[in-house]
């Protein structure tokens, strides 16, 4: 009984830290974005906090494994992480969808609705893009506890979960596309640029430490 009360006290404090360090970082973007529009401002701030704490996500795997250290399926820290990450990319997603075209979020996907004509283009891409990230992340917030852990079992449950790679990919192409779309300052295009590389450089070189072990052992 105490260690399961010492564990749940463990992860509450995790999330009150992680909260608050959301609350933070989302609140220092946006007053480093140019006013006056604060849907706009809140939009980016959002859409830049869920990609740090993506960084911080991904990071962790290939940390521990090249540090040599045990990187189960699934741990706690990495989860909770994830799971702000999650949280922060749905908010940017609703606030996003209130931002260009107010009161008109059919608009984001179609021109016209009889007959029905989609949005084309950068524009158009940018948003399917980002809304199937959304949805991935969703889904992912959904798995993301031991109930659906002991559910689907492991392997099931691994195999869901391997689709964050996928949600954060969707994410990046969004990102970039928007970058283009809103003729995004240097600075902006310059944080994203070293946050997405980052995070495909961590990922690789973790794979390549793994396939040079697996060699070595062999």
């Amino acid at each position: 009984m105490k260690s399961s009360s010492r564990y749940w006290a463990t992860r509450i404090k995790r999330h009150i830290l992680l909260a608050a360090s959301a609350a933070a970082g989302t609140a220092l973007i946006y007053l480093a974005t140019a006013p006056p529009d604060f849907r706009h401002r809140l939009s980016m701030s959002t859409a830049y906090a869920s990609l740090l704490f993506l960084c911080t996500t991904l990071l962790l795997g290939p940390w521990n494994t090249l540090r040599r250290r045990p990187n189960p399926v699934s741990f706690d820290l990495r989860r909770d992480i994830a799971i702000w990450a999650g949280l922060l990319a749905i908010l940017h997603t609703a606030v996003g969808l209130t931002v260009h075209l107010r009161g008109r979020m059919w608009m984001y996907f179609l021109k016209q609705r009889h007959p029905i004509k989609f949005q084309t283009g950068l524009f158009g891409s940018a948003n399917d893009i980002g809304l199937l990230s959304a949805l991935f992340f969703l889904v992912l917030l959904v798995i993301s506890n031991d109930v659906s852990l002991r559910a689907l079992g492991l392997q099931r449950w691994k195999s869901l979960q391997r689709w964050t790679y996928v949600a954060v990919g969707l994410a990046i192409v969004h990102g970039i596309l928007f970058q283009l779309v809103e003729k995004r300052r240097l600075p902006w295009v310059l944080v994203f640029a070293t946050l997405s590389i980052f995070m495909v450089v961590v990922q690789l070189a973790g794979v390549a430490y793994i396939r040079a072990q697996r060699r070595t052992d062999a």
